[in-house]
């Protein structure tokens, strides 16, 4: 009698942990552009980038593109590094705080109390490449700087900008769990983990409000899959974060093309922008990545007021780029070169900086 009522409570809180794990997501989706993506996604169709094919650059570094910088002390050449100058920016007074993960990884503390998560995805990559990557031999990124149980339970908001495993993991929305609402590129919702998440599909220039903050997908010049038979059947963004007259500009993983200058013209100049300088080695990399000079032209562009470069560290895993912090040494010797004048704040993994 005891054995069967053991039993029995233990197939009950079976059946329950398995009804838990599959309640249904609830899905809001924002219109915007394309005007269409609806059918899009019902019929497996494929998004497209706003501007296509070969986009000339508007500036490019042919030569001595990686010398040392006195700020950036290294263990070898370019690899195992530190950036050692001053954290300093412009007295901005947003009101928002930025913590780099590492990669593309961010916690944004926003003006109104809010933490949103930005493309959080600890180790090298959601499983189960991360698991390949291991099998094969590819070089592992040492561990990422991670938010603790509580911090990532007081996470209000995660936005991520597309699916490739160095961008989405299923892993740590388990870990930050149902009490966060998800934003994602329209269509990228069929990907999450079902159990009762709230997730907000949007198109490129759709808003949402989350608090007091104004959220807006945006374009970014890239591409999306997560298997081998579904590239492009969900859609990439960048986000735009709005708190009154204060933004927070992510660009995602893009290229450069027309639609900074787009951004530029439907939201004015941008307070902080996070963008990214790395992976533009290789066959067709710069088309859907920016180097480090597309990155201080958009920057430009933009009117950024201060310009956080991400993707190079210790803890990238260097796919595309010649060393861990080659990316930082062409941005460096590339401002110099091109006389720019966009403040850059440059952060190791694990700053946090108070804007």
């Amino acid at each position: 009698m005891k054995l069967t009522f053991v039993l029995a409570t233990t197939l009950l809180g079976s059946l329950m942990l398995l009804s838990a794990c599959s309640t249904s997501n609830t899905v809001q989706q924002l219109n915007g552009i394309p005007d269409n993506a609806a059918d899009i996604v019902k019929n497996k169709a494929y998004f497209q980038n706003m501007y296509r094919g070969d986009i000339p650059y508007p500036a490019n570094c042919e030569q001595d593109c990686y010398l040392p910088h006195p700020l950036v002390e290294c263990q070898t050449p370019a690899e195992q590094c530190r950036y050692t100058g001053a954290k300093a920016s412009p007295e901005l007074k947003t009101g928002f705080s930025v913590h780099w993960l590492g990669h593309a990884s961010f916690s944004i503390n926003t003006p109104d109390g809010q933490q949103l998560l930005l493309d959080p995805v600890t180790g090298q990559f959601d499983w189960p490449v991360n698991w390949a990557a291991h099998l094969f031999g590819t070089k592992a990124r040492p561990t990422m700087p991670e938010l603790s149980p509580e911090q990532l339970a007081a996470t209000d908001a995660v936005l991520y900008s597309h699916l490739h495993y160095d961008h989405f993991s299923t892993r740590d929305i388990k870990l930050i769990g149902t009490s966060a609402h998800y934003y994602l590129p329209y269509g990228m919702a069929a990907y999450m983990p079902n159990g009762g998440y709230q997730v907000t599909e949007m198109a490129w220039y759709s808003s949402a409000q989350q608090g007091k903050l104004t959220i807006d997908a945006v374009p970014a010049r890239h591409f999306n899959s997560r298997t081998l038979s579904d590239e492009n059947q969900a859609l990439w963004a960048g986000w735009l974060i709005q708190h009154g007259d204060k933004k927070l500009f992510f660009a995602g993983d893009t290229g450069y093309s027309q639609h900074f200058n787009d951004i530029r013209q439907r939201y004015g100049v941008i307070d902080i922008c996070l963008l990214p300088i790395a992976s533009y080695h290789g066959p067709n990399y710069r088309a859907v990545h920016m180097t480090p000079e597309d990155a201080l032209m958009v920057a430009e562009e933009l009117g950024c007021k201060v310009m956080i470069p991400w993707g190079y560290g210790n803890a990238s895993w260097q796919m595309g780029d010649h060393s861990s912090h080659s990316p930082l040494l062409r941005l460096l010797h590339m401002q110099q070169r091109l006389n720019s004048k966009v403040p850059l704040l440059i952060l190791n993994e694990g700053d946090s900086v108070v804007l």
